[in-house]
């Protein structure tokens, strides 16, 4: 599929942007590779290539699920400039 210069002032027109004459020949030969590179790649035999979800497999690497220790919150609270109920005390920012 090719485009003519018609076609896009028309593309041009219903997406409501102004293009100049320089720019509608330089989209045109961009258009014009785009579709080139499309039709190729739909010429790639595909036959009993199965569809994939994901290029890689779709295989995802976790960390193994295991527990670990728990966090000491004495421990980080004992360097906190004020502190109630656990938690840290900070001053008002709105007022």
């Amino acid at each position: 599929m090719s485009l003519s210069l018609d076609d896009v002032r028309r593309i041009a027109h219903l997406a409501r942007i102004e293009i100049t004459e320089a720019q509608t020949h330089a989209t045109l030969a961009q258009l014009n590779d785009i579709f080139a590179m499309i039709e190729r790649m739909q010429r790639v035999d595909t036959t009993g290539v199965e569809p994939m979800a994901h290029p890689l497999g779709g295989v995802q690497r976790l960390r193994e699920d295991r527990a670990v220790e728990q966090i000491d919150r004495d421990n980080n609270l004992k360097n906190a400039p004020a502190q109630q109920d656990g938690l840290f005390l900070v001053p008002r920012v709105i007022e």
